[in-house]
C-alpha cells in the first residue's frame, strides 16, 4: 500500500521560508517521479514541481525561481524548499505519485503566509 506523509507546513511571514518533506512507502521510491501540488481555499489543485528518478526537476511558473524540489532516495523522501513566500502561496501542499496508473496523494500539510 502506497503511503505519502507530508510535514513541514506552518505559519510564516511574507518573505520567509519553509521546507516541506514527504516520506513515501509502499513502492520503490527511487524509480518514480515525485510531485508536489497545492490547493488554495476555493481553488483547484495545481501542480507546483516534480522530480524524476534522474533528479531532473520541473516547475510551474509560480514556483520557478523561488521553490526547489529535491529527493533523498536513501530516506524515501522528497522535499520542497520554498523561499520568499508570498500571501498567494497560502495553501495545502500535497505530495503525489502515480503508481501503475493510479494516483496516490498524501493528506497534505498546510502553509499559511501571513503578517
Amino acid at each position: 500500500q502506497v503511503q505519502l506523509v507530508e510535514s513541514g507546513g506552518g505559519l510564516v511571514q511574507p518573505g520567509g521560508s519553509l521546507r516541506l518533506s514527504c516520506v513515501a512507502s509502499g513502492f520503490i521510491f527511487s524509480f518514480y517521479t515525485m510531485d508536489w501540488y497545492r490547493q488554495a481555499p476555493e481553488k483547484e489543485r495545481e501542480f507546483i514541481a516534480a522530480i524524476g528518478s534522474s533528479r531532473i526537476p520541473t516547475y510551474s511558473t509560480s514556483a520557478k525561481d523561488r521553490f526547489t524540489i529535491s529527493r533523498d532516495n536513501a530516506k524515501n523522501t522528497v522535499y520542497l524548499q520554498m523561499n520568499n513566500l508570498e500571501f498567494e502561496d497560502t495553501a495545502a501542499y500535497y505530495c503525489h505519485v502515480k503508481d501503475r496508473g493510479r494516483d496516490w496523494w498524501g493528506k497534505g500539510t498546510l502553509v499559511t503566509v501571513s503578517s
